[in-house]
């Protein structure tokens, strides 16, 4: 499947730059192949430190507000690629312009996925279509009408695989959509052609798109069974990491890898629909927004020493400022979600964390084009073992 792409950038001048870093082997090197089942992290006690992050923060406020491509947009995942460059992969996307007043116009172009390059300090957005009709990259299929980006990751070749979330209408009212199935888009990373879109497991109810993560010779999947008011995570792993592979998929059942999705345990509840677990010190490093409390404005961390987990001892690591009416907006409307880490971009015990923030009231994203942008936050983790 090949998809002609519009390309349109921007050099921010005057912003930060900031570039991805290797986090260092004690911080973010992977634990051995075959994880074992103890660690110190589960004993230590967790302190964190929070500030925004500048550097990116300057550096997409700066790109939206030129109104030349990517405005706003959620999700946030990002993917190191290999000749340097960052994809920072988004789903609802908003494109320029922007007014004089801080607002969008109502005939702003309005899509369901985009992908934002960085090199360095310059920022480029891909989209599908042209550059007079602009397009998601993943459009509709023919059972579903929209879809959604999830994580990412890089194959071994250097492509780009997202995790693809379908979505179809039952009726006419706002909330009358669901969710329709998983599937993987590999995007050739030089031309940035969706050259293949892949099914993957949906028999469960499971969406198989909150993280991608590299451990050993296979790459862990991690999703969220979403009812609602109650989400679970679950944990499956592909052996040898080709994810489009079906029959190399094996599922956590809570005692080993069953070939059945059916099987999947919940590991763990009250996760967002995106979050992060990432290699850790000698363990595992759950990130999420806490969503045990509807709208609630807490980002947590948990500790395993498996990456199937148990995940245990939560830590709050951030108050996200914007939400609700003692926000910074002064408005009961807007709300903070999808919390997860870029370990790409830690540096020994200080994370990296991105969160979106947006509206209740759609209207109110056209008024104010700042609230519905990612949030960039550094975390700093004191580890006391004892």
């Amino acid at each position: 499947m090949t998809k002609n792409l519009r390309v349109t950038g921007a050099l921010c001048a005057g912003a930060l730059l900031l570039t991805a870093t290797t986090a260092s082997a004690a911080a973010a090197g992977p634990p051995a192949a075959d994880p074992v089942d103890e660690c110190s992290l589960t004993s230590a006690t967790i302190t964190a430190t929070a500030r925004i992050e500048p550097g990116l923060t300057q550096l997409f406020t700066a790109y939206g507000n030129t109104g030349e491509g990517w405005t706003g947009a959620d999700s946030t995942y990002s993917v190191p690629l290999r000749d340097g460059t960052t994809a920072w992969i988004f789903s609802d996307t908003f494109l320029g312009p922007v007014e004089a007043d801080g607002g969008r116009p109502l005939s702003t172009p309005f899509l369901n996925n985009s992908i934002v390059l960085q090199d360095g300090g310059n920022l480029t957005t891909i989209t599908g279509g042209t550059a007079e009709h602009p397009e998601s990259l993943v459009g509709p299929g023919p059972d579903t009408d929209w879809h959604w980006f999830g994580a990412g990751h890089r194959t071994r070749t250097g492509d780009l695989q997202v995790g693809v979330l379908g979505y179809a209408r039952f009726g006419e009212g706002p909330w009358d959509w669901a969710w329709a199935g998983n599937s993987l888009a590999t995007v050739d990373s030089t031309t940035w052609d969706v050259v293949a879109i892949d099914p993957l497991p949906s028999a469960a109810g499971i969406q198989w798109a909150s993280w991608y993560q590299q451990i050993g010779g296979h790459v862990y999947v991690y999703g969220v069974e979403d009812l609602g008011a109650e989400k679970y995570l679950h944990v499956a792993k592909v052996l040898g990491g080709g994810l489009t592979d079906l029959k190399r998929w094996r599922y956590w059942d809570g005692q080993g890898w069953s070939r059945e999705e059916t099987a999947s345990a919940r590991v763990l509840d009250d996760v967002a629909n995106e979050y992060s677990v990432t290699p850790y010190r000698d363990g595992y490093l759950l990130v999420t927004q806490d969503t045990s409390v509807p709208f609630s404005a807490e980002i947590h961390a948990y500790v395993a020493c498996s990456p199937q987990g148990p995940f245990v001892h939560a830590t709050k690591l951030y108050d996200m400022p914007e939400v609700g009416p003692s926000g910074t907006y002064g408005n009961p409307n807007i709300i903070g979600y999808n919390a997860h880490e870029h370990p790409e971009l830690r540096e020994d015990d200080t994370l990296l964390l991105t969160y979106n923030v947006n509206s209740v009231d759609p209207t109110e994203l056209y008024d104010d084009v700042s609230i519905y942008r990612p949030r960039f936050v550094e975390v700093s983790l004191d580890v006391d073992p004892s």
